[in-house]
């Protein structure tokens, strides 16, 4: 069992390492008015090869200022101001150089004007963005529904939650509760800090999160099930639902709103986040009953409790060295 619960935390170690810090190379894009244009490309500072990564604008486009690369976090930043022959952002090509040598990604995130947002992931498949005209209410609604659900499938903290709250309640209407607990409490922090109306103290938030799935693990390695957690798990999923909100909102500030579609965006986000949740929670549910069938030894139901608790340690430890670095 210990060699299990080791093994499988050995090979997670790469995803737990870096969960919910999904930070590839970032381009922003900015109209300044009078065909000027600001650009602000972030790339980590180790790179996989020796072909530098830069952004390319097309040939209607001079650079005319440029500050030294400067560190930022684990990356480091380049500032530059361009000057376009054309009055707007609409049409222009934006690439970036030395993505597939470097086999690498990088989300373009471009402001034609303070109220429309667009973004894209450039790759070696997909090396160039054509900024469109603006987008329609439909379209904003796709974007961010894809946005939240690939938002929810790349945060393994937030997934891990969830499998948590599975583990605590299992497949029944308490789940439905638990979940819509877990749902409201994360939809008021997401608004409330994407609108500005608190703020998001990121290395503390991402703190508790992790202290969460703690909780959870250690709830459910206790013998028994009389504690108020086992009988009421939705006021802790709602309370909880607040923090992971914050996380969730980081993300989205990351991204931008469109302030145009700002109650779309801000909804479908969520949605996404939803339908994402739910699909995580129907595969769980699939897998744990091809499992189950296979043996009913004792310590296939122990095992993911253990694996909680372990990467929930993992992730307190890290991230109070965060914290308090």
């Amino acid at each position: 069992m210990t060699r299990f619960i080791l093994l499988l935390t050995l090979v997670l170690n790469p995803l737990i390492a870096e969960a919910h810090r999904f930070a590839p190379s970032a381009l922003d894009v900015r109209a300044l008015g009078n065909g000027d244009v600001s650009v602000v490309w972030k790339t980590p500072v180790q790179a996989t090869s020796n072909v530098p990564m830069l952004p390319e604008l097309p040939p209607e486009c001079d650079r005319i200022a440029e500050t030294p690369w400067f560190p930022e976090g684990t990356g480091k930043v380049l500032r530059q101001q361009w000057r376009c022959s054309g009055e707007s952002l609409e049409g222009l090509s934006l690439a970036i150089s030395g993505l597939a040598a470097n086999q690498s990604s990088a989300v373009v995130s471009v402001r034609p004007r303070p109220e429309v947002f667009f973004q894209e992931v450039l790759s070696a498949n997909n090396p160039v963005f054509v900024v469109p005209a603006q987008r329609s209410g439909v379209a904003t609604a796709l974007h961010y529904l894809w946005l939240g659900a690939e938002h929810i499938a790349i945060g393994i903290d937030h997934l891990f939650f969830v499998a948590g709250l599975l583990l605590l309640v299992g497949w029944s209407m308490r789940l439905v509760y638990t979940v819509t607990a877990f749902t409201v409490g994360h939809s008021v922090t997401l608004a409330l800090v994407s609108l500005g109306v608190v703020t998001n103290p990121e290395a503390v938030i991402e703190w508790l999160i992790a202290l969460s799935i703690w909780v959870l693990a250690f709830e459910l390695s206790r013998p028994g099930k009389h504690s108020r957690l086992w009988q009421r798990p939705w006021y802790l999923a709602a309370l909880f639902g607040l923090l992971h909100g914050m996380g969730f909102a980081g993300a989205l500030a990351e991204t931008g709103l469109p302030q145009l579609h700002l109650p779309t965006a801000l909804l479908f986000f969520n949605v996404g986040i939803e339908l994402g949740q739910l699909a995580f929670i129907a595969l769980l549910t699939v897998v744990g009953t091809f499992v189950l069938r296979l043996s009913q030894a004792s310590w296939i139901k122990i095992a993911p409790v253990y694996v909680l608790g372990a990467v929930s340690t993992y992730w307190l430890l890290d991230r109070t060295g965060a914290l308090l670095g």
